[in-house]
C-alpha cells in the first residue's frame, strides 16, 4: 500500500480545517491519494459539526492512515490542543500549527508518509507568538536541515497547469528584494528549479523564461541597469551551462496565453512579480511547491480566510490540486 501524504492543520481558526473535510469526502469521486491530517481530533469534529458535515473521524498512527482513509478521515494527534473558534485566533492557534509542521516534516524525513502537504497559517499570529521566519518555505528549509543547519537556499514555485513561476526574492519588501538580487541569487534559483523539475517533475529539458526587473527589463538601461548588470549576465551562465533559458523578458509580456506556452517555468524578479500573474490565471488551482528540499512539500495557493473559515463557503479546489501534485512528485 502507498504510503499516505502528511497533510498539516495550519491555522485551526482558519478555513484549512474546512477546505480538509470537503476534499476527504470528494476522495473516491476524485480518486485522491490517501492522506492523513495532523491536528487535534476534537477541534476537527467541532469543525465538522459546525459545517453541518457527517465525516468519521479515525485517531491513527501514520502508519494506519493508508488504511483508515477510505472509511474515515484519519486524523494523527499532535499532542497539542487547539481551542479557536471558526474566524477568531486564540493562544493555541501557534503552537498547534508549529507542531503540525514539524510532525509531518519528522514523519516524512522518518519515511512514514510519502509527502508533506500544509494548510494555511496566519504569519501575524505566529509572529506574535515569537515566530522568526518569513513564512512556511524558510521554517521548512530549517526543519529539513535538521541538526545540520538549514537547507541553503528553499525555492517557492507556484504551479498550475497553465502556468508554473518562481519569484526569485519571496517574503521581503520590494525594497529589500532590490536590496538582495544579484546575478549569484538568480542562477542558484534557476539551478535549483531546474534540477527539481527533471527529478520531480520529469521534465528532461526544462525551458526557463526570465523576467526583467524594470518595465521593458529596462529598455537597454534607459529605465535601471539592473537588467544589463544583473539579469543578463545570469541568464548568460545558464545558457553557459546548458539550461534552456530567456531572457531578460518585458514582464508585462510574458503571461499572455501564446507566451506561456513557449516556456515551463517563468523565473520572476520578485514576489508580485510572480504571484499576480498565476492568481490570475490559475487562482483556484495554483499550489504552491517548495523546491530543493530532501522532500516533497505542496500547499494551497491562498491565505487562512478567516472571513468564510466556518461557513461551508471555502473551496477546496487548491487543496485537492495540492494533494494530487504531491503524490505525483512523490512517485518521482
Amino acid at each position: 500500500m502507498a504510503k499516505p501524504l502528511a497533510l498539516t492543520s495550519g491555522e485551526p481558526a482558519g478555513i484549512g480545517p474546512d477546505i480538509t473535510l470537503a476534499a476527504w469526502l470528494k476522495r473516491s469521486e476524485l480518486d485522491l491519494p490517501p492522506f492523513y491530517l495532523l491536528g487535534d481530533r476534537t477541534s476537527i469534529a467541532a469543525r465538522a459539526k459546525t459545517l453541518g458535515l457527517a465525516v468519521e473521524l479515525a485517531e491513527v498512527s501514520a502508519e494506519e492512515a493508508a488504511r483508515a482513509f477510505p472509511r474515515a478521515l484519519p486524523v494523527v494527534a499532535i499532542d497539542t490542543p487547539a481551542t479557536a473558534r471558526p474566524g477568531t485566533p486564540d493562544e493555541s492557534s501557534a503552537a498547534a500549527a508549529l507542531a503540525s509542521i514539524r510532525q509531518a516534516v519528522a514523519d516524512v524525513t522518518s519515511g512514514k508518509a510519502a509527502a508533506v502537504v500544509t494548510n494555511p497559517i496566519a504569519k501575524n499570529v505566529l509572529y506574535r507568538a515569537g515566530f522568526r521566519h518569513p513564512g512556511h518555505t524558510e521554517f521548512l528549509a530549517e526543519l529539513a536541515g535538521g541538526a545540520g543547519g538549514p537547507v541553503p537556499l528553499p525555492v517557492m514555485m507556484l504551479w498550475s497547469p497553465a502556468l508554473a513561476v518562481v519569484p526569485v526574492t519571496i517574503h521581503v519588501s520590494v525594497r529589500e528584494a532590490l536590496a538582495q538580487l544579484s546575478t549569484e541569487l538568480i542562477v542558484s534559483t534557476a539551478r535549483i528549479v531546474v534540477s527539481d523539475m527533471k527529478t520531480r517533475f520529469g521534465m528532461s529539458a526544462p525551458r526557463l523564461a526570465v523576467s526583467g526587473l524594470n518595465p521593458h527589463a529596462g529598455e537597454d538601461g534607459t529605465l535601471g541597469m539592473e537588467d544589463i548588470e544583473i539579469v543578463a549576465p545570469a541568464v548568460e551562465i545558464l545558457r553557459s551551462e546548458g539550461i534552456d533559458a530567456r531572457g531578460p523578458l518585458p514582464a508585462d509580456t510574458m503571461f499572455h496565453a501564446a507566451a506561456r506556452k513557449t516556456y515551463d517555468c517563468a523565473i520572476c524578479m520578485y514576489h508580485d512579480q510572480a504571484l499576480i500573474p498565476i492568481k490570475t490565471v490559475a487562482f483556484e488551482d495554483a499550489v504552491n511547491v517548495t523546491l530543493g528540499l530532501p522532500f516533497v512539500r505542496t500547499s494551497p495557493d491562498h491565505g487562512t480566510a478567516f472571513d468564510i473559515a466556518g461557513t461551508g463557503r471555502a473551496n477546496p479546489s487548491s487543496l485537492i490540486a495540492a494533494l494530487r501534485l504531491a503524490a505525483r512528485m512523490a512517485l518521482k
